[in-house]
């Protein structure tokens, strides 16, 4: 089975590939779910959470209030670290435990859909990453208007990632996603024919 990275940068359209992805019949693996079920799966995350950032980051539930935390730690990177050390491990394992499955139903092929793939080095894991790619400028009009947010906010979220342009270099194929859905499902059926055409000369 090909084990196939797709990334790219707050406010590229990567969901949108994934979507599309999904529509013709690919499986994915989506690592924002997967950083989301960790807290169930694995409820040891939530106790090394509490020890390090404090119970008041959890509701009554014990569901994790999310944005309480994302607001401690986006412009520290330290604290940020801190947290990805602890979820980073259990997001992996569960990310190949859900490659493992897919591999023994028969699949020819499956997509990791992951923001942060390069990020944390899970690219160097695939056998061929995809990077969804914008300019700048259109980076930073879709998130503005997306998220109602400002354009210091914006700034903060993108920066907080590798820039795209830095990715190209780490990829194997690109996206072009600045143009129609109809040009970007072209590319990405071209980029799947020769993924394709990989996995038979092995």
């Amino acid at each position: 089975m090909i084990k196939v990275g797709l990334t790219g940068g707050i406010g590229s359209g990567k969901s949108t590939v994934s979507k599309i992805l999904k529509e013709i019949g690919i499986p994915v693996i989506d690592a924002d779910i997967i950083s989301r079920d960790i807290f169930k799966i694995y409820p040891e995350v939530v106790e090394k959470i509490k020890h390090q950032f404090g119970e008041q980051y959890f509701d009554e539930e014990g569901q994790l209030r999310r944005k309480a935390l994302g607001n401690l730690i986006f412009k520290n990177h330290e604290l940020r670290k801190v947290l990805e050390d602890i979820t980073i491990p259990f997001i992996e394992l569960e990310i190949n435990n859900q490659f493992s499955q897919y591999n023994r139903k028969g699949c020819k092929l499956c997509v990791l859909d992951a923001p942060t793939l390069i990020e944390h080095g899970i690219h160097k894991q695939m056998d061929k990453n995809i990077l969804v790619w914008v300019d700048i400028d259109t980076q930073v009009s879709r998130v503005k208007s997306r998220d109602k947010i400002s354009i210091d906010q914006v700034m903060d979220r993108i920066h907080s990632q590798i820039p795209l342009n830095d990715k190209r270099d780490l990829v194997d194929f690109i996206v072009d996603n600045c143009g129609s859905i109809e040009e970007t499902k072209a590319q990405l059926k071209a980029i799947l024919a020769e993924i394709y055409r990989y996995e038979g000369e092995q």
